[in-house]
């Protein structure tokens, strides 16, 4: 127990810390120049904090302003055709199935507006976008769409809404309910607004022992029933929650209706407790499995986002063991992994650099991964 805190979720005292880690770089996908800025990153520590009673997992160590999200940070995974398809299915669920069609849509945590700009011109909406790593034009299509670079917060509430979307955002929020009120603040009487979210889903992480998918960023991680608690909280009735991207992310769509808030955390801290007793064998199963393969080849990792950062910090934070990270995202390309300082390559430059094994990330890539090697006559030997 740790009876200094409380839940920022549900204000319980009953919290048990079940992952530690000092010193690791706050922010993992800031786009780093050179090897030196790279290295010099900001750092903080991780406090993975379940609560017992709603499950809500959160960074008890968690300092947000240690954090700079301006235009150098780059998120974007919209350059891998298995995310765009991704991406597809989430516009033609908005669009055709939920109705969102000439209506005002709000995104908070809006990117560069790619994913709202198709909700525009693909559904007849108008759109505000909210982000402070945003740097295009202030409007779009001719009014329909204009975008906010700063945070969404209670001082927007101005903004009317039909729809709010929020797509992998809340995970980077510490006090995930003051912003689900500044969205239900946003709605106001408007009885007939929709609420959809996306967020990763930490029992996910947990059940398949993904040690690299726990980072600075991601202060805030849930549960389908944590999150359904947090949204209760700020006034929403939830219609649905869903598991959606091979079950690693959430699909949550709410509605301005109070409803009973409802508590349930005993399943998701057994799972944590587990994931404790077994975190440093996965650790060092992998460091083990990289360094046979290092000593007979040259080692990369396919993904410089979130997961292949935190990967490369884990295991080899001296770039002792791994060459490179591999990327599709041409602003990432020749440039460095926060804290590591790895370089950052397009994926012809595999075989140039004579690497004989690369380590997938994440395994929905697999099959295109394996095609643009194909089709570069790039052989190697994939690893999951």
């Amino acid at each position: 127990m740790m009876p200094d805190k409380s839940c920022p979720l549900c204000a319980s005292r009953r919290l048990s810390q079940f992952l530690h880690r000092s010193n690791v770089p706050v922010h993992q996908n800031l786009l780093m120049q050179t090897r030196e800025q790279a290295m010099d990153i900001v750092r903080g520590d991780l406090a993975m904090t379940v609560c017992i009673d709603c499950g809500f997992v959160f960074n008890a160590a968690f300092d947000p302003a240690k954090l700079n999200y301006g235009e150098s940070y780059d998120n974007n995974q919209g350059c891998s055709s298995s995310f765009q398809q991704h991406l597809d299915d989430l516009v033609g669920l908005l669009i055709d199935s939920k109705g969102v069609r000439n209506k005002q849509v709000v995104e908070v945590g809006c990117g560069q507006g790619q994913f709202l700009q198709r909700l525009v011109r693909e559904g007849g909406n108008s759109g505000v976008g909210f982000d402070p790593s945003y740097s295009g034009p202030e409007e779009l299509l001719d009014g329909r769409m204009r975008f906010e670079s700063r945070y969404y917060d209670e001082s927007c509430t101005a903004v009317p809404a039909d729809v709010v979307i929020c797509r992998h955002v809340i995970e980077h929020v510490p006090d995930p309910v003051a912003l689900l009120r500044s969205v239900r603040a946003a709605i106001g009487e408007r009885s007939s607004a929709k609420v959809y979210f996306e967020t990763p889903c930490v029992e996910w992480i947990l059940s398949n022992g993904v040690v690299w998918d726990f980072f600075y960023e991601h202060c805030s991680l849930f549960t389908a029933e944590s999150l359904t608690t947090a949204f209760e909280m700020a006034g929403f009735r939830v219609d649905e929650v869903r598991h959606i991207f091979g079950g690693q992310y959430l699909w949550l769509e709410a509605s301005p209706v109070v409803s009973t808030v409802t508590l349930d955390g005993e399943r998701i801290s057994d799972l944590a407790a587990l994931f404790s007793r077994e975190e440093k064998q996965l650790y060092r199963d992998w460091q083990s499995r990289i360094a046979g393969y290092a000593r007979t080849g040259r080692v990369a990792l396919w993904g410089a986002g979130a997961k292949g950062a935190t990967f490369a910090n884990l295991i080899d934070p001296g770039r002792e063991l791994i060459d490179c990270l591999v990327d599709l995202n041409p602003n990432k390309q020749g440039k460095y992994v926060a804290g590591s300082g790895h370089a950052i390559v397009d994926p012809q430059q595999l075989g140039e650099r004579g690497v004989t094994d690369v380590v997938l990330m994440n395994p929905n890539y697999r099959d295109e991964n394996m095609m643009i090697l194909k089709q570069a006559g790039i052989s190697l030997n994939m690893i999951e």
